[in-house]
């Protein structure tokens, strides 16, 4: 769920016209700005192959709505092949090229909208939904295919469910703060006076990434591998919910009455 391409301005709408592709490129590159907070991953890789996605969809007359639907496509098929197809090299290939291409093009419509002249309410509720069915699937993907087609102990199955909850809350709790902040008058992080913040602390909260996540399903194919990676990043994701928990509820008390 790559929100930063939400702090992309873009001076120069429309269609492209006599624009090459590069100089689309730099015009991505120029206007883009740093997301407080984003981990490595959403930030030095996702982002720049999300902007080489929007480029190349802005100069094939693509909508950000078909992007989004391209990319819901594309996860949905790694979910369904994770639940389905038994543990083997090639379903763990296929399931992580599909989870990592689905998120690089949910970094590029934000983008591409505003290539495009600006996105619309329609667009981001749109992406919104589909983000959030994402949270949710991969991991009962995850739990299915398990249950399925290896012979875990069924005490781990109970690590998809609690990851399943964890990212659920995260999701929500991200977007609640963003709508009491601007329902109060405070500046949300998707605004482009967010501050950049050090490499130090996107490499810090990378095992909360869900591209690293996506990432680690070329493990699927060893179940004895795959297994404990899985476990420790939903550890990791389940302490940052409750750390960012305390601090969230901090800040909503702070916010004007």
């Amino acid at each position: 769920m790559d929100h930063s391409s939400a702090a992309l301005v873009v001076p120069r709408p429309g269609r492209p016209g006599g624009e090459s592709l590069r100089a689309t490129l730099r015009r991505l590159s120029s206007a883009q700005k740093g997301a407080a907070g984003a981990p490595a991953y959403s930030r030095f890789v996702n982002r720049p192959l999300g902007r080489v996605f929007a480029a190349l969809a802005f100069h094939a007359g693509l909508t950000p709505n078909a992007v989004t639907a391209v990319s819901g496509a594309t996860t949905a098929t790694g979910i369904v092949l994770l639940a389905l197809a038994p543990p083997s090299v090639p379903t763990a290939l296929a399931v992580a090229a599909c989870l990592v291409l689905g998120y690089a093009l949910d970094a590029a419509d934000g983008q591409l909208a505003r290539l495009r002249g600006g996105g619309s309410p329609a667009g981001e509720w749109l992406d919104h939904m589909v983000d959030a069915a994402k949270a949710s699937g991969l991991h009962l993907a995850v739990l299915v295919g398990l249950y399925r087609s290896t012979d875990v102990d069924p005490v781990l199955l109970l690590v998809p469910l609690g990851y399943c909850v964890v990212d659920a809350v995260t999701y929500f709790g991200t977007m609640l703060n963003e709508a009491l902040r601007a329902q109060h008058g405070v500046a949300t992080r998707a605004q482009p006076t967010a501050q950049r913040v050090g490499v130090g602390r996107s490499l810090l909260t990378l095992p909360t990434d869900y591209g690293l996540l996506a990432c680690t399903f070329v493990l699927y194919g060893w179940t004895a591998v795959f297994v404990p990676v899985y476990t420790v990043l939903f550890l990791a994701a389940a302490g940052f919910l409750a750390l960012a928990s305390v601090k969230w509820f901090r800040e909503m008390g702070r916010l004007p009455r």
